[in-house]
């Protein structure tokens, strides 16, 4: 009896001592995931507008230049990667943000105002009178090129295309502060290219180069009474004609009077007997100006060489043209005097 008491009191406590196996699962416990944060929901990215150049181009250019200065521009813009447009005028509304450069020719659309109102914007002025660089305005020409070079070229040229060489003039605008320096320098270069220039025969009634100055007030229709003192009174062949008196009226006026013409701007519509225009090469400054302006240095003023354009190779031959540069290019370097300086 007493052993198995002492049996039961060791089955109890083996059995209090065994730990309790919790059931087994077939199914693993879940693993507690991050909750993810949601993101706002991002909409199309907006397409930025390119940088743009704006050519503004006076409505009656001749469609010769225009083609030209439109072609130089657009090579210009593309190779940049810019937009490209031509106007004929600018307003204010046209300033948009993009709007990187503004190139453009006389008249004078309002640059000052326009570069005020668009100070990201470059503004080049192509011998437009009265531009003054600064700011965001550059400008291209005009005040670069000397007008005693100017005239003392347009001398060489008369002289070098007319039958009878020392009958050449000018039409001047009377009490402007050119106008002595274009007598001089004028009669210097036709000096330079035929010396003495003695006419045929050894006589004429005439002194040469023969000159007239119109005066201020004198109204457009008024120029062709003074170039008939010139071209018939005087038996001038050659002209040159300051700029500013070069009316479309006046010059077809000339060509239907069978008068060579030398100018400094290009005519409007094509003439007769227009032999040369003497003006900067803006297109090769423009081509060299374009970086710069590009990069945003600007309110500048680039030079631009003299140069030929217009040129009737029928009056102005090859031959003639190439000893014409030969002078030129030695009275841009200093070595030939004007006789005006």
């Amino acid at each position: 009896m007493r052993v198995r008491i002492i049996f039961l009191f060791l089955l109890v406590l083996l059995t209090a001592c065994t730990p309790t196996v919790p059931p087994t699962s077939s199914e693993a416990s879940p693993v507690p995931q991050p909750t993810a944060t949601l993101q706002p929901t991002a909409g199309p990215t907006p397409t930025v507008a390119p940088p743009l150049v704006i050519l503004v181009l006076p409505a009656d250019l001749n469609e010769q230049e225009s083609q030209v200065y439109q072609s130089a521009v657009y090579d210009l813009a593309q190779s940049a990667g810019f937009r490209f447009q031509v106007r004929n005028q600018l307003d204010q509304a046209d300033l948009e943000p993009a709007l990187k450069i503004v190139i453009a020719l006389p008249p004078d659309p309002g640059l000052a105002s326009l570069a005020a109102a668009a100070p990201q914007t470059q503004f080049l002025a192509v011998n437009i009178p009265g531009i003054q660089p600064g700011g965001n305005v550059s400008v291209l020409g005009g005040d670069s090129i000397r007008a005693d070079q100017v005239a003392f070229m347009a001398g060489y040229i008369g002289a070098m295309v007319t039958e009878d060489f020392y009958q050449v003039g000018a039409m001047l605008k009377k009490d402007s502060p050119e106008a002595p320096v274009i007598q001089q320098a004028f009669t210097t270069g036709r000096t330079y290219y035929c010396g003495r220039c003695l006419p045929i025969g050894w006589y004429t009634q005439y002194t040469y180069p023969a000159f007239i100055e119109v005066p201020a007030d004198a109204k457009p229709s008024e120029y062709n009474a003074y170039a008939d003192f010139l071209v018939i009174q005087k038996k001038v062949d050659t002209l040159f004609i300051q700029a500013g008196l070069d009316t479309p009226e006046l010059l077809q006026y000339l060509s239907t009077v069978g008068v060579l013409m030398i100018g400094t701007q290009s005519p409007a519509k094509k003439v007769n007997g227009w032999v040369v225009t003497l003006q900067p090469d803006y297109l090769q400054a423009l081509k060299m100006a374009f970086p710069e302006l590009a990069a945003g240095n600007g309110g500048r003023a680039f030079s631009a060489p003299l140069s030929f354009s217009d040129i009737n190779s029928e009056l102005f031959s090859p031959g003639k043209q190439i000893d014409a540069r030969r002078v030129l290019e030695d009275v841009l370097r200093g070595y030939i005097d004007t006789g005006a300086q």
